[in-house]
């Protein structure tokens, strides 16, 4: 059995022709998202604060107001039905606006 040289296994970089070329960094130069932003302009810059503000007030307002609106109603609905099945009551809303107001109501009294 003969003995071989462990140098043999091993690849220099310098016996390989393509080593210079990917061991270096891009030539192409990049750019940063700080060079972008300082030509994008007056109005662009404007428009973007407008829609975080109305992404703001959409999900710090609206959407809980909202949610607990159909929340509630969906409770109350959920309760007649259940009062209906279980025991022989009929639950009838007499007025409806009064109903959708007090709704209304109860769901912007904690906001």
């Amino acid at each position: 059995m003969s003995m071989t040289n462990s140098s043999d296994f091993i690849e220099h970089p310098e016996s390989s022709s393509d080593g210079d070329e990917i061991d270096s960094l891009p030539s192409s130069a990049t750019t940063s998202s700080a060079d972008d932003d300082e030509y994008v302009s007056d109005a662009e810059r404007e428009w973007r604060e407008s829609l975080q503000q109305i992404e703001l007030i959409l999900t710090m307002v609206a959407v809980p107001y909202l949610g607990k609106y159909f929340g509630r109603k969906c409770a109350y609905w959920g309760w007649a039905k259940w009062m209906e099945w279980k025991y022989p009551v009929e639950i009838v809303v007499t007025s409806p606006k009064t109903f959708k107001a007090a709704g209304a109501v109860e769901a912007a009294a904690s906001l």
